[in-house]
C-alpha cells in the first residue's frame, strides 16, 4: 500500500512539473516577438500596405518598417529617402536606374508626386519569391489605418509597429529634416492614431533616439547596430546616453555573452535580418527576445 501511495505521489509531482513546463513554454511562445521586416520583403513588395497585411495574416507580432519625410512634411514608408533602382518603376513605365536613383530625392518631392512611382511591379533581383503587384509607397497614416482595419475584420491581434528613422548626420536637410523635426513629424502621426503604446522607434542614428527619449520618454526605443560596429555594448550605451528598450544588432553578432549582457542591462535583444529557419532556431535557443525576418512565414514552420 505504501508503495502505491509513493508512486501516486511521484506521478503527481511529474504531472505538476510538466504542467509548469507547458505553461512556461506557452509564455515564451506568447512573448517572443516575431517581426516582419519591411512587412514581409521576401514575399511581397517591401514597405507597402500589401506587405503589411500579408505579414498580419502570417501572425507577426510586430510590423517592422522605415520612415522618410516628403517636401510637404508627410511621413512615408521607404527604406531609402530616394527611389531605389531595384524596386522602382517611373510614372512613364520605365525602370529607375542605379545612376539616377539618388537624384529622385523624396525629401524634395510632395507626396502627390511620390505616389506616382510604382514600387511593386519590378522583379526584385534578390527576392524572387516576391509577389508582384502594382503599389506605391504609402503614407504611414494610411498603412496604420489599413492594418488596424484588417486586424479587426480578420480577428487578428493588433500589432506593434517598429519604425526606423532613416537619417544620417551628413544628410540633414538634404534627404531628411534634422532629428528634432523628423521625430516630431513621426510622433504627430503616432499620437493621432492612438498607437503610442504599441510603437517602437528604432535607428542607427542615435540622435533621433536621444531626442525621442528626452521629449517622448514613454515611447519604446531600439538601438540598431551594424555588424562592423566593433564598440563594446557598454561603449555603445555610453554614446547613446540611456538604456533603450531593445538592443537590435545584425544577427551574426549575437552570442551567449551578448544576450546575457543585454538582459543584465534590462534590455531585450532582437536581431536582424534572419532569413534561414536553422538560424532562427539557433538564435531562439540562445534566448533572444525576438527576430526580424524578411520571411515571417518561417516563424510558423
Amino acid at each position: 500500500m505504501g508503495k502505491i501511495i509513493f508512486l501516486v505521489f511521484v506521478f503527481s509531482l511529474m504531472a505538476c512539473a510538466n504542467s509548469r513546463q507547458s505553461s512556461d513554454s506557452m509564455k515564451v511562445a506568447a512573448t517572443f516577438d516575431k517581426q516582419g521586416h519591411r512587412g514581409c520583403r521576401g514575399l511581397m513588395p517591401e514597405n507597402t500596405i500589401p506587405a503589411m497585411l500579408r505579414a498580419i495574416d502570417l501572425d507577426v507580432t510586430t510590423l517592422e518598417t522605415d520612415a522618410v519625410i516628403t517636401k510637404d512634411k508627410k511621413v512615408v514608408l521607404s527604406h531609402e529617402p530616394f527611389f531605389n533602382h531595384e524596386i522602382t518603376t517611373k510614372p512613364d513605365g520605365s525602370y529607375v536606374t542605379e545612376a539616377e536613383e539618388k537624384a529622385l530625392n523624396i525629401y524634395r518631392m510632395n507626396y502627390e508626386e511620390v505616389k506616382k512611382f510604382d514600387v511593386g511591379l519590378k522583379p526584385h533581383p534578390r527576392f524572387p519569391q516576391q509577389q508582384k503587384i502594382k503599389t506605391a509607397k504609402p503614407l504611414l497614416s494610411e498603412m496604420i489605418d489599413s492594418v488596424e482595419a484588417h486586424c479587426k475584420a480578420t480577428n487578428h491581434q493588433l500589432p506593434q509597429y517598429n519604425i526606423e528613422t532613416k537619417s544620417l548626420p551628413l544628410t540633414d536637410n538634404i534627404y531628411h529634416p534634422a532629428p528634432e523635426e523628423f521625430v516630431d513629424l513621426l510622433m504627430e502621426v503616432i499620437i493621432s492614431k492612438s498607437i503610442r503604446d504599441r510603437v517602437i522607434i528604432q535607428s542607427f542614428d542615435f540622435r533621433t533616439l536621444q531626442y525621442l527619449h528626452q521629449k517622448y520618454p514613454e515611447i519604446k526605443t531600439a538601438m540598431l547596430i551594424e555588424d562592423y560596429d566593433k564598440r563594446s555594448l557598454q561603449e555603445q550605451l555610453k554614446v547613446l546616453g540611456f538604456t533603450p528598450t531593445i538592443y537590435s544588432p545584425e544577427y551574426s553578432l549575437v552570442n551567449d555573452a551578448l544576450i546575457k549582457a543585454c538582459h543584465d542591462s534590462g534590455m531585450k535583444i532582437i536581431p536582424w535580418t534572419v532569413n534561414a529557419k536553422e538560424e532562427m532556431q539557433k538564435l531562439k535557443s540562445l534566448g533572444v527576445d525576438g527576430i526580424i525576418s524578411d520571411y515571417p512565414n518561417l516563424f510558423a514552420n
